[in-house]
């Protein structure tokens, strides 16, 4: 038999039994678009989190209170005991570190705001001028926080859009007062739209003077202190610096964690780029289910087909070519079912995407090619078994079963 006859016979086959044909089509392609989605739902994850963390600002070094037990970082033990206060005063030292550009000392709270007869709850963040360039945001309307004494702030506000339009509306917003609890605010700028950041939209957020934020919480204590080294190559050296300037302060006792932004950014690149593999392992198992419906299907079809297969064998056709014809139409089985799939599971990812339009979730290169593949070589491993039974019988025997 010509390579042409092979196809010929093969196509025949599958489009015999159109059903049967459609059903093992359907089971590869479920594998396939599975591998698709859940690649595509790990990946976006781990896309998703290093966008967050990168949104923070270049050259980062963060200051975290407490002390992780293991002296790393690890996302499940960040909050730890906290011994001692991380102050402003500590942040300020660590300012003057050769290495460090500049630093943010960070307060956060969530607080009621009320102006123009309006009240919203939205998140409080005190911190200092410097906030605004380490995060490298930018003013829709006014002036950020005043450079002035950390210890003693005005009493200003800067709010995000969002807080503007629930409060003003279309009026404006600059001038105005504003009340959070007993105290009284002066709104001086109108952050501009920058996404959301680590779980915090900043067309939500109000700033204040990093000292009034820490009286509205009733405590010394920051949330984290943001410092920003000079160049990337002074990374490693400000984290250091930083860490050493802490623990002079602290009486000799490191009872701060000091994480990079690099370091951040490859832990979580690390944990969720093995989860996509595992989902991608668990997904290629529903591939093996397929292989064997295809297997099935096959040795159904050997069975059916043995008067042909006997008369094919009585006109000359070698065994070779009878077991070449049966693992051709696994493989067309299996390819079309692969293309299925890829279609489906790129039509769930288009899906996904579309109802969270954040979340970047496009299956990776090589969870596609090692869908399509394994698909591919899932149905001719399944298909051996059948093609050596239909190489294997005895064209006497299978004429006599017409």
């Amino acid at each position: 038999m010509r390579p042409a006859d092979i196809l010929r016979f093969a196509f025949g086959a599958a489009t015999g039994n159109r059903l049967r044909t459609l059903l093992s089509m359907l089971a590869m392609a479920i594998g396939v678009a599975a591998v698709v989605v859940l690649t595509a739902l790990g990946d976006g994850a781990r896309h998703y989190v290093i966008d967050q963390f990168s949104s923070l600002g270049t050259n980062l070094v963060i200051v975290l209170p407490g002390r992780t037990q293991t002296g790393g970082f690890s996302p499940a033990n960040v909050v730890t005991s906290i011994p001692r206060d991380l102050t402003v005063a500590d942040a300020r030292a660590v300012g003057r570190a050769s290495t460090v550009l500049r630093v943010a000392p960070v307060s956060v709270g969530s607080a009621d705001i009320t102006a123009s007869g309006r009240l919203r709850s939205t998140i409080v963040v005190g911190t200092t001028s410097t906030y605004l360039d380490v995060r490298h945001f930018a003013m829709a309307q006014g002036r950020f926080l005043p450079d002035e004494d950390w210890e003693h702030g005005s009493p200003v506000m800067v709010i995000g859009g969002k807080v503007k339009r629930d409060l003003f509306g279309v009026e404006p917003a600059l001038g105005r007062l504003v009340r959070v609890g007993d105290r009284r605010f002066r709104v001086i700028g109108v952050l501009a739209s920058s996404g959301v950041g680590l779980g915090m939209n900043t067309d939500e957020i109000a700033f204040v003077p990093v000292s009034i934020g820490l009286q509205m919480l009733d405590t010394n204590s920051l949330f984290r202190v943001l410092v920003e080294a000079r160049h990337r190559d002074a990374l490693e050296l400000a984290k250091m610096q930083t860490r050493e300037i802490i623990k002079a302060r602290h009486e000799g006792e490191e009872d701060v964690t000091v994480i990079t932004q690099d370091a951040v950014l490859a832990t979580f690149d690390r944990v969720l780029g093995t989860l996509t593999l595992g989902v991608a392992g668990i997904a290629a198992i529903s591939l093996a289910v397929a292989g064997i419906l295809v297997m099935n299907v096959m040795l159904v079809s050997v069975t059916q087909r043995t008067p042909e297969i006997g008369l094919l064998k009585a006109l000359g056709a070698t065994a070779g070519a009878i077991r070449a014809a049966f693992l051709t139409e696994a493989a067309l089985l299996s390819a079309a079912g692969g293309v299925l799939g890829f279609a489906i599971g790129h039509a769930g990812a288009w899906v996904i995407r579309y109802l969270y339009p954040a979340y970047p979730a496009f299956p990776p290169d090589w969870a596609v090619a090692a869908g399509l593949g394994t698909s591919l070589l899932t149905g001719l491993v399944f298909g051996v078994l059948p093609a050596r039974r239909a190489a294997r019988l005895d064209p006497v025997l299978a004429l006599g079963k017409r």
